[in-house]
């Protein structure tokens, strides 16, 4: 035969005959109050600790963070604005930079004008020489070739002269080809 526990219950309590509790001591009523008390005294020292002493760490961390990131937001806002005249002095140096240049190539480019109206003008000079001199040199070709006419004409006419069984005089002939040559 099986022995079961005899359990008695005791009224008004939760507990059997040998002072073991019946099932869930939170359950029993007559346990309650004690139980509310320790509650009270186990919020009230949480209470006390969060207040004295996690809750003050928490706000100077919270404070230190928030000057942190005001103190990072003051600096981004002083770099920023240092950026911003960084680009502006960047912006007028390029700026400057570009009229310098500018000024220099219109520059170089007078000079090379400068250089090439001088070579032009030393070219015209150099051709207008060169053109005097061919003219010079037709001038005495067309003289000599004149000269060489009238000696070829008086050569000729002799020749002619005495093939048509003439006599040829020398000062006639010359007369004759001189006014033949003027006109």
């Amino acid at each position: 035969m099986a022995t079961e526990p005899i359990t008695k219950e005791v009224a008004g309590t939760c507990v059997d005959a040998g002072g073991s509790a019946l099932g869930m001591p939170q359950l029993c009523f007559d346990w309650w109050g004690n139980q509310i008390f320790w509650l009270v005294i186990a919020l009230v020292a949480i209470y006390f600790i969060l207040a004295r002493i996690a809750l003050p760490r928490i706000a100077s961390v919270l404070a230190e963070r928030q000057g942190t990131i005001m103190n990072d937001i003051a600096a981004a806002e002083d770099l920023k604005r240092k950026a911003e005249e960084a680009e502006k002095a960047y912006d007028k140096a390029l700026a400057d930079a570009r009229a310098e240049a500018q000024t220099i190539a219109q520059k170089a480019r007078d000079e090379i004008k400068a250089d090439l109206d001088d070579a032009m003008a030393r070219a015209d000079a150099e051709i207008a020489a060169k053109a005097a001199e061919s003219e010079k040199a037709i001038s005495d070709i067309r003289a000599s070739a004149m000269e060489s006419v009238e000696v070829v004409a008086r050569d000729t006419a002799e020749a002619i002269v005495t093939a048509l069984g003439g006599k040829a005089d020398a000062a006639a002939i010359s007369d004759a080809v001189t006014n033949r040559m003027k006109g």
